[in-house]
């Protein structure tokens, strides 16, 4: 599970470290005083605060609050920052800005056990565009990175994503839990799995419908998007809420769900009104039969007796979204049904936020139920299925997880041609969570295959960058570039390139050196020819590469290097190195890494084997203790291949 395989605050040493910690303090406020309405989100963060202060940590929390448009004191955190302090009985001291000369102050003082709040993160226009140059400066406060703000985990800005090109990253509490508690239950749920859904649109909520018809016993959709679906089985609706363009999606549901032999519930009796109003007449109609002038405002009394009916016996409930206009009290009786039913269930019992979340607290149900989200849009984002920017930037739990980078080379730099690769290459791969899959594809295709990969694991490799920022390199692409398209690896030193294009060892130290100073995280290459080999000359020339290669870098970066072993006698000519001699150099490799910095950092480096690596060979090199993956050429162009040896995993 996404959960488990992410490390956490139990997973690190921060003693004596300061810790930038992304918390989600976007607290509701009165609107004329100011007044924290609701402290919830700050009560939440409490655990990981706590945890980390008893361990020995020097804390700089920073949050959004609300949607400033520049600099904004009603957008201030000093009353977060008050609250906070009397929920922990200690000051928590405040900046006067959010990144300026007053927080780097303040953080630069810091001592083990004091907290420092950051002014609204949003009052930088940089936070939201992620701008790698504006995370690198707010990793410089830290030594380690924790997010505990599962609310804005699906946004990928430079607080909930940026500073982990910079630091190392783990989850707070508060995510850790989310993400065991949802991916328990959608990975292997106690059954019957029932999963409630509703609100406005079927839009909304297409991917959660569509992922969730994979794994449930039963779905019940109601809300306005019920209506949508009447539509799509032949009924009549009214003034209700209607998507018209999702009729055909909304028929492909339903037989869908009828192939899965999921027990699909919707309507049978509607609430409906004259008007959208609080106060309007209403009356229970057939949902198959809404009058002309009216409209469906909530469910009805035997659709809230079949529902509820349904959760009765589940074992696990997923709710996400109201059945009505619960914000009208005379249409909140179905959500309020529904909220009972499910805290009744006595099921593993997840609410999705929102409405749903509201419900379930006013009416006093919230010790009855086993979760209720923090998150809104990150929890209807996973159940989705999709992946959170704000998780998939922390560290594994193994950091010597498996490692599948495709390198393109000259292939597939056509954006349609890629974007078809990597969606064939995204079914083969459905399911698959044991390995990291990186594709290395043409400059000009890497836009396209970036807004391909968003919300997957795959991630996406530039082929080459040059070291400078800018200049009278013609042709060349700089890593400030691809450091802003969001490229996240950046393959250096291919021995293709020191053949063909005469790159030296020196250039590709400054190239990593470059690399690093905008967050990209390099693939090392390194490799001898066949006379070098022929001539035991091997170790001599890798082990010139690799300390060439890494001169002046600082081993804090060792964290974000991945080094790629690829004999040149093995590339392109159907000659691969046995399991033995791939072992024995990538060995050798990691011994030169343990002497240049430590053991530690060596054990920790992954060290991929590049030469002819294939669906055939791959779980053989695979399976060597030093060999954490491949740099994977031909292979990595045709789907199925590439997917067998992404699936080659310890």
């Amino acid at each position: 599970m996404a959960g488990m395989q992410k490390k956490n605050i139990a997973d690190i040493c921060v003693k004596g470290k300061k810790v930038l910690v992304r918390v989600d303090f976007n607290v509701p406020q009165d609107k004329k005083t100011g007044e924290i309405t609701d402290d919830k989100r700050i009560k939440a963060a409490l655990p990981t605060i706590k945890t980390l202060l008893a361990n020995g940590a020097a804390l700089i929390l920073t949050s959004h609050l609300g949607r400033p448009k520049g600099v904004d004191p009603k957008f201030s955190l000093a009353p977060v920052a008050e609250r906070l302090s009397e929920l922990l009985g200690q000051k928590v001291i405040m900046a006067k800005d959010t990144l300026g000369e007053d927080a780097k102050a303040k953080a630069a003082d810091l001592k083990a056990g004091q907290i420092l709040l950051l002014e609204n993160i949003r009052f930088d226009p940089k936070e939201k565009k992620n701008d790698p140059a504006f995370a690198r400066e707010l990793a410089s406060l830290a030594d380690v990175y924790v997010n505990d703000a599962f609310g804005s985990a699906h946004r990928a800005h430079a607080s909930t994503a940026g500073v982990a090109n910079y630091l190392p990253a783990v989850s707070g509490l508060l995510i850790q839990k989310e993400l065991e508690v949802m991916g328990q239950a959608l990975q292997n749920p106690k059954r019957p799995f029932v999963a409630i859904l509703g609100g406005a649109k079927v839009s909304d909520k297409i991917g959660v419908i569509q992922n969730l018809i994979q794994k449930v016993d039963t779905l019940i959709i109601g809300g306005g998007m019920a209506y949508t679906f009447a539509v799509a089985r032949g009924g009549k609706v009214g003034k209700s809420l209607l998507e018209e363009d999702k009729v055909e999606l909304a028929k492909e549901i339903l037989q869908a769900a009828e192939a899965k032999g999921v027990k699909l519930l919707l309507p049978v009796d509607t609430m409906a009104g004259h008007d959208f109003a609080a106060d309007t007449e209403s009356e229970v109609v057939d949902t198959m039969n809404i009058p002309d002038d009216m409209e469906g405002l909530d469910i009805g009394p035997e659709t809230i007796k079949q529902f509820c009916e349904a959760v009765k016996d589940a074992k696990t409930v997923v709710w996400n979204g109201p059945m009505g206009v619960f914000e009208f009290a005379k249409f909140a009786v179905g959500t309020q049904a529904v909220a009972k039913a499910v805290a009744d269930s006595g099921a593993v019992s997840i609410i999705g936020g929102g409405d749903s979340a509201a419900a379930i607290e006013q009416l006093g149900f919230a010790d009855k139920v086993t979760h209720i989200s923090t998150g809104g849009g990150a929890s209807l984002e996973f159940l989705e299925g999709k992946t959170l920017p704000g998780v998939a930037c922390l560290d594994d739990k193994n950091p010597r997880t498996i490692m599948a980078a495709g390198n393109w080379k000259m292939n597939q730099g056509v954006p349609k041609q890629a974007e078809k690769l990597i969606g064939d290459l995204q079914a083969e791969l459905k399911g698959e969570e044991n390995s990291e899959v990186v594709l290395g594809v043409p400059f000009t295709a890497l836009a396209k295959a970036l807004d391909t990969v968003a919300g997957t694991d795959i991630r996406i490799a530039a082929q080459n960058c040059h070291f400078a920022d800018k200049g009278a390199y013609t042709g060349e692409v700089s890593p400030e570039w691809l450091a802003r398209m969001g490229v996240k690896y950046v393959i250096l030193g291919h021995s293709e390139r020191r053949e063909y294009f005469a790159e030296t060892d020196e250039t590709v130290n400054q190239k990593i050196k470059a690399c690093r100073h905008w967050g990209l995280r390099p693939i090392l290459c390194c490799g001898e020819t066949l006379a070098e080999r022929e001539a035991q000359q091997t170790f001599t020339k890798i082990g010139h590469q690799i300390k060439a290669a890494l001169a002046g870098v600082p081993e804090s970066d060792l964290h974000f290097l991945t080094v790629a072993y690829e004999p040149i006698w093995a590339i392109g000519t159907g000659k691969t190195a046995t399991d033995a001699q791939a072992e024995e150099v990538c060995a050798f490799i990691r011994d030169e890494v343990a002497k240049l910095y430590s053991r530690e950092t060596a054990d920790n480096l992954r060290i991929l084997y590049g030469g002819s690596v294939n669906a055939a060979n791959a779980a053989g090199l695979f399976g060597q203790k030093d060999i954490d993956g491949g740099l994977v050429g031909g292979a990595s162009l045709k789907a199925a291949d590439f997917a067998v040896i992404a699936k080659s995993a310890k």
